[in-house]
């Protein structure tokens, strides 16, 4: 593969997505139904499964149950009736937590004077509402959405703890524009420190606000959860979405605030368009000689 440079790279990596967004319809139910044998064990290897996903995403009828191997709320080796039996575990454990909650929300509500008005306050300011209504969207029972959240967040390293979770995304958003594009760089780096960390929402809500469907969320959400092409393809995917404000920031020198902004414009976006130019610049990651926190955090 050719090394591109920032000047041409831009409109090379955004043509090629075109083209590599006409993939193959998603595994269906049929499909995916064939990827077990009768007692319900993966006869096909989970990498290649993952691989599929990543080229042609899932299609609804089958994206709950996918999901749930995706997350870990089912080990890839397990079987039909131990699929059964950690159902009905998950369910019990959510309904003792439901329970010890409640016993013991009055005493923190009689600690702590302002207790319900400050956990509010962390469920709508973190965003978490909105990505738990899509776990709800998905699956039938509370106890599901609830597992299948907190599986989530393990699996895709998100943290609303800036200085944890967020805070490594953003470091290495940063190293990685650094060693990419150094003209862009520079320019953000002249206009504020605080440019790429100003973009710690789009790690929060997992980018669910850029997108135009929640088909799209889904649709990109799955690939964070297969760990294709690589570790932490989030931060790959924020670069492509800076790309795409790149020539307009340069062009009209932007300050802090005005790229925060056209970054924030950026919705109505399309999960394979998006995916397609991330798998891009991972291509490009790979065949240069990259910093080695670099090759840590991706390869």
């Amino acid at each position: 593969m050719t090394t591109l440079s920032p000047e041409n790279s831009l409109s090379a990596r955004w043509s090629a997505s075109f083209i590599l967004v006409k993939r193959k319809p998603p595994i269906d139910k049929t499909e995916w139904d064939a990827f077990f044998d009768e007692n319900g064990l993966l006869a096909k290897s989970r990498d290649s499964i993952c691989v599929n996903i990543l080229e042609r995403g899932l299609h609804p009828l089958v994206r709950t149950e996918a999901w749930k191997f995706l997350t870990g709320y089912y080990s890839w080796q397990s079987s039909q009736d131990e699929r059964l039996t950690v159902d009905s575990t998950r369910r019990k454990n959510y309904e003792a937590l439901c329970e010890m909650y409640g016993k013991i929300q009055p005493l923190l509500e009689n600690l702590h004077r302002n207790f319900m008005e400050t956990r509010n306050n962390i469920e709508y300011q973190q965003g978490f509402h909105e990505m738990v209504m899509l776990f709800q969207l998905m699956v039938e029972h509370d106890h599901e959405t609830f597992w299948l959240f907190q599986f989530f967040l393990q699996k895709t390293e998100h943290s609303c703890v800036i200085n944890i979770g967020v805070g490594k995304n953003l470091d290495m958003l940063n190293d990685l524009i650094d060693f990419l594009d150094p003209v862009f760089a520079e320019h953000l780096r002249g206009r504020g420190a605080g440019t790429v960390r100003s973009l710690f929402p789009w790690f929060c809500f997992c980018f669910q606000r850029a997108f135009k469907s929640f088909e799209d969320v889904w649709r990109l959400w799955e690939v964070l959860l297969t760990g294709k092409p690589c570790r932490n393809f989030q931060v790959l995917v924020a670069y492509s979405m800076l790309q795409m404000v790149r020539e307009q920031v340069l062009q009209e020198s932007m300050t802090r605030d005005d790229i925060i902004l056209a970054c924030n414009n950026l919705i109505d976006l399309d999960a394979d368009v998006l995916i397609s130019a991330a798998c891009l610049i991972y291509a490009e990651l790979i065949q240069r000689d990259a910093p080695q926190p670099l090759k840590d955090f991706f390869l």
